[in-house]
């Protein structure tokens, strides 16, 4: 067996050693050809692999270089990078988010106070600096800066609130139209939060004989004309701070000098105000500049008189009538102004005979701050003072406000409360049929060093 497999073995061999001798036997030439021929091969697809790499690279360099100029163009114009869906290729982007600088107001104006003045910190009013006052008059000045800053900030608010209404009130809107839009906007600038934050009364719209407290009801369709004399008359507040500020608005020029005699006489009482003045003497100088002008309409001329029985008043917190009264003629009380205390020093002039009265549908009520618990028998009074202190408290509301709560057949009920002596009703004040007034009004504040217009604007 060993022998055969030898045998085999060996003629194997001999086989492959032919084959080794055959190769070795070939041409050289041809071994030659066949060895550049297989270099060609190697060096053209080493070199399109090499071109296809170097495709590659380069499209991926422009990609990237095309990518970080669009993030770069962003970047500078500060836009902010969405989803960009297929021709992103599935490639997610960070959004960059667009710095945020100061707000500024819209127009109509919208953004609340509160943020156009991130800081807290409001525009202060014109001042009437006491000279070298003592430093403990200005740490207690300091000490209420908090109650000074809630008055400017409802201040501002004001200020805003009537340029837009300067802006839009023209000859044939609607009474309600122009309450309406007003009230809007101020919620808006004051950011209304229950009684934290709102309109401190409604908005007062008197035209012509009417000095005072008329506001329409739902259903009037009064229509402001052109020979109109209309007193705006509305109030902020914020934490029960209230701004209680009025100006007059005609479209006439006749009535200019009745407005310029009107504007003068408050901003002589405001100059004369101050701690330790007597209310007596702020009013006998308001009577003196107002009764020193006339005016001529429709070819009769007539002397600007002070409504005698219209007056200026302290305010409290939560309480628009707190008790002093500063009066417009001479001859009122001889109590005396106090540091810290709250004015509204406001003036009504008249081409009539100087004295108002209660006349036309009442629209003003308020709840008696004075008032303790009163039984109330009828259910419908007991739920409508329960909507009185959720939503006014002892602040001023009208009718419209009622409706705008969803209240309906609430009247009864209202009579109800004002025969019991828990609300107030404050009808429209009025002068003598025919005749024309005026008003402007400025609330002022009595610090320790100075004292302050806090409602003063560019208008008046």
């Amino acid at each position: 067996m060993a022998d055969v497999v030898a045998e085999q073995a060996a003629d194997q061999k001999a086989v492959l050693n032919g084959e080794v001798e055959d190769r070795d036997e070939a041409d050289p030439v041809e071994e030659t050809a066949k060895k550049k021929k297989k270099k060609k091969k190697k060096n053209k697809s080493a070199a399109t692999g090499a071109e296809a790499e170097a495709d590659g690279v380069a499209d991926v360099t422009k990609q990237l270089e095309k990518q970080a100029i669009e993030d770069k163009e962003k970047e500078e114009d500060g836009e902010e990078d969405g989803d960009d869906g297929e021709n992103s290729a599935g490639k997610k982007k960070k959004k960059k988010k667009k710095k945020k600088g100061p707000k500024s107001q819209t127009d109509p104006p919208s953004v609340p106070i509160c943020e156009l003045y991130p800081s807290g910190t409001f525009p202060i009013g014109q001042e009437s600096l006491t000279p070298s006052p003592p430093s403990e008059k200005r740490v207690m000045d300091k000490a209420n800066e908090e109650v000074w800053n809630d008055f400017r900030q409802a201040a501002e608010a004001h200020r805003q609130v009537r340029q837009h209404v300067r802006g839009f009130m023209k000859p044939g809107l609607t009474m309600i139209e122009i309450c309406e839009r007003l009230e809007d906007c101020s919620r808006k600038l004051i950011k209304e939060n229950g009684l934290n934050a709102g309109l401190a009364f409604p908005t007062g719209c008197s035209l012509n004989h009417c000095a005072a407290h008329y506001t329409p009801n739902a259903g009037d369709t009064t229509v402001l004309q052109y020979d109109d004399v209309c007193k705006i008359d509305f109030g902020t507040h914020i934490n029960g701070r209230i701004i209680d500020c009025a100006f007059t608005v005609t479209f006439n020029p006749k009535y200019d000098k009745l407005l310029e005699a009107v504007r003068d006489a408050t901003n002589t009482g405001i100059k004369n105000a101050g701690i330790d003045v007597r209310l007596c003497d702020v009013g006998e100088a308001i009577q003196e500049v107002m009764e020193s002008y006339e005016v001529e309409l429709d070819g009769k001329t007539y002397q600007v008189k002070p409504i005698r029985n219209l007056n200026g008043h302290s305010i409290g917190q939560y309480r628009i009538h707190a008790g002093k009264t500063v009066p417009i003629v001479k001859g009122g009380e001889a109590t005396r102004m106090e540091e810290g205390e709250v004015y509204a020093i406001e003036t009504f002039g008249s081409t009539g005979k100087g004295v108002v009265h209660d006349d036309m549908e009442c629209s003003h009520y308020m709840k008696n701050f004075d008032v303790g618990h009163v039984p109330i028998r009828l259910p419908r009074a007991k739920h409508l003072l329960n909507v009185v202190n959720e939503n006014f408290g002892t602040l001023a509301f009208c009718r419209r406000w009622l409706d705008r709560l969803g209240e309906s057949k609430y009247l009864m009920a209202l009579k109800n409360l004002c025969d019991l002596g828990i609300v107030d009703p404050y009808p429209p004040l009025c002068d003598t049929k025919g005749c024309y007034t005026a008003q402007f009004e400025h609330t002022i504040l009595l610090r320790p060093t100075c004292k302050e217009v806090v409602s003063r604007g560019d208008d008046y």
